[in-house]
């Protein structure tokens, strides 16, 4: 079975971008689609960036882990919360840690804010990062503006957003799939 990791990268006290995490994760599971897991950066407190993984002498147990789950999906989803126009400095931070665990790594974006931009501004900066650490980068996105008003705490569409937002989800996850079947392919 296809495996993805879904990065919840919000830190914050009150976060809403953890709903988008919840949300694509049930809908993966749900339709059995793949082995999921939410890789939640306010469980993983890294330290502050100071160098790469692979020449810190001694990485916590948590780095090690999250490098692992990353080099063993075959794809992964990010939330990407907009912060002021930029994205918070906990993904870069994470995104930062790693190197060979990024490259030829199909990974698909979920940018989400508040308002109705839905992370149109913080997205353009995170997948320039992407791109410059070779991840494939797969495009459509699923933005979600107004995030609280369309995903509850749990993840769930409130009911009248319900059968847009698993159409656009479909999509987006189609997308994703393609890339992972793709780079499959690739390597054989």
């Amino acid at each position: 079975m296809i495996r993805i990791s879904i990065i919840s990268p919000s830190v914050r006290t009150g976060r809403n971008s953890h709903r988008a995490a919840l949300y694509i994760n049930n809908l993966l599971r749900g339709k059995n689609i793949a082995e999921t897991e939410i890789l939640d950066l306010l469980k993983y407190n890294f330290p502050l960036f100071e160098e790469r993984l692979k020449y810190i002498e001694s990485p916590s147990a948590g780095m090690v882990e999250f490098s692992d789950k990353i080099r063993q999906s075959d794809g992964v989803i990010i939330v990407v919360p907009e912060y002021n126009g930029g994205y918070p400095a906990s993904l870069k931070n994470a995104v930062d840690f790693l190197t060979d665990e990024w490259r030829k790594k199909p990974v698909a974006f979920i940018p989400v804010s508040d308002g109705n931009f839905g992370g149109s501004q913080a997205i353009t900066s995170f997948q320039f990062s992407m791109w410059k650490i070779r991840a494939i980068t797969v495009y459509p996105f699923f933005r979600i503006p107004d995030i609280a008003d369309v995903l509850d705490e749990n993840g769930k569409p409130l009911l009248s957003k319900a059968a847009e937002m698993d159409k656009r989800a479909s999509g987006f996850i189609n997308e994703l799939l393609w890339h992972i079947e793709a780079k499959r392919r690739m390597a054989e």
